[in-house]
């Protein structure tokens, strides 16, 4: 893959159902202070794949989490990621698919919600088998899409504010709409419970952020397919941060000040980003943000497909998964893996069938602790990774090298990297902690203690066939 494919494949995979769709139930939960949750589990993300990046540029490989955790871990460390990561992504995937056909009954209410689901699970799935070129050519124009309208919306958005257009909800548009309506910055405070019994508030509203930054991380997965990963990846790590301010913290910001707060959201709009025209009477502009959400959602779905075969692939390399998902097509593409992770995948067409209303907010929220698991494991294998190469087993030019002369030959260093990964291991925790407020998360954390147990033991049963296989 070219640089450009890299950079937008990077905000592709940040851009999606969390931002288009998910920021209505953020911004519910913490009315303006959200801006304030997004960027600072911004900066924990950031910090997280710049741990990755300087792994990934100085070790470039597929399927990088699983790999690094074997090389610099342990090999117990690189099962348990990689197949964590697999498990993350087919979640998120199956979330995409669950909010699909909302964009689609924008348009047409008469198509079932599971039948949009489907034919763009196979549309997807038939894309990824065309080789890594093409992938990366379909993802460029996914997150153009995405870029453009977001910044248009942001433009415009600008614009009903200077020139003070008037609204359907009544409320003038302004930026003090922040501060003015209903208890301010902190409507909901840090903490606190509804009358429903419902927590709500800006910490609350962080772990639903978390989720919204998944995808982040694909930077490593592409790390093995670029053309030049020393200076590619080292640019679309650091991109990262401005992506953040102004595709999360500018557009949501924006729509806040257009739209009160507290009437974002609803059955009739899928997305703020569509209700922020028709709060304006500009119904056809609505229309092609809802094509622009739905884009959305297809080009995440599209970048989870990549990084799950090519994880699996990784697998099937180090002996972890079945030998088939090692094996390539003449386009070079991992067949079997894109066919295996595109079928469980479809499970969530029947989750959508059979339970529309549950699927996106429990889907999300196990898949939000398996990123949290797959988070952890990138702070500690960075741990791992550096006290490999002080002590003189680091990988390429650092190899041979140790102490303090091998760490400072790192060509893309984490920031404070002595402390970091410990406050970003103290943030996620914290996370974890806040989920187990809600509902649907705590079932979410009960089944991250379960899914790693079921690795563990996976790990050792494989590890004894192999023993005494003759």
């Amino acid at each position: 893959m070219k640089n450009r494919h890299v950079q937008l494949i990077a905000l592709g995979g940040a851009i999606g159902t969390g931002l288009f769709y998910g920021s209505s139930e953020s911004i519910a939960l913490a009315g303006p202070s959200i801006l304030l949750a997004y960027l600072v589990g911004g900066l924990a993300i950031f910090m997280i794949v710049r741990a990755l990046g300087e792994m990934s540029v100085e070790d470039p490989r597929a399927g990088a989490f699983s790999y690094y955790a074997t090389r610099y871990w342990s090999k117990r460390a690189g099962f348990v990621s990689g197949w964590n990561y697999w498990f993350n992504y087919i979640l998120v995937s199956m979330v995409e698919l669950s909010v699909v056909g909302s964009f689609v009954n924008y348009w047409f209410p008469a198509i079932p919600q599971w039948v949009s689901a489907a034919v763009f699970l196979v549309v997807i799935a038939a894309m990824n088998l065309l080789g890594v070129s093409k992938f990366g050519e379909f993802e460029f124009w996914f997150a153009i899409i995405k870029i453009v309208a977001v910044i248009a919306m942001i433009v415009s958005g600008l614009a009903v504010l200077i020139a003070g257009l008037p609204t359907d909800s009544g409320v003038k548009a302004s930026f003090s709409n922040w501060f003015a309506l209903d208890g301010g910055v902190l409507p909901h405070g840090l903490l606190q419970q509804s009358a429903d019994g419902q927590w709500t508030g800006l910490l609350m509203a962080l772990v639903v952020v978390m989720f919204s930054f998944g995808g982040t991380e694909l930077i490593g997965i592409t790390a093995g397919e670029t053309e030049d990963p020393r200076r590619t990846i080292p640019r679309a790590t650091n991109d990262i941060i401005w992506r953040i301010l102004v595709f999360y913290i500018g557009a949501l910001g924006v729509i806040m000040a257009v739209i009160p707060w507290n009437t974002i959201g609803g059955d009739d709009v899928p997305s703020p980003f569509v209700q922020i025209f028709d709060s304006v009477g500009i119904h056809a502009a609505a229309g092609i943000l809802n094509f622009v959400c739905l884009t959305a959602v297809m080009s995440v779905y599209n970048s989870g497909l990549y990084a799950n075969s090519r994880m699996l692939y990784s697998l099937a390399r180090q002996g972890n998964a079945p030998e088939i998902l090692g094996k390539l097509n003449f386009h070079g593409v991992p067949v079997v893996g894109v066919l295996a992770s595109a079928a469980i995948t479809a499970l969530a067409v029947v989750v959508v069938f059979l339970w529309p209303d549950f699927a996106f907010n429990y889907l999300m929220s196990i898949a939000t602790i398996a990123g949290v698991i797959n988070w952890s494991m990138i702070m500690v294998t960075e741990i791992h990774f550096r006290r490999r190469v002080a002590a003189g087993d680091g990988p390429g030019e650092l190899a041979g090298l140790t102490g303090d002369e091998a760490l400072g030959r790192i060509h893309f260093k984490l920031p404070f990297a002595r402390v970091m990964p410990y406050v970003v291991l103290a943030f996620l925790a914290f996370v974890v902690v806040l989920m187990c407020f809600s509902s649907s998360y705590r079932v979410a954390v009960i089944a991250g203690v379960v899914w790693l147990a079921i690795l563990l033991t996976a790990y050792q049963v494989t590890q004894t066939r192999k023993t005494v296989r003759p």
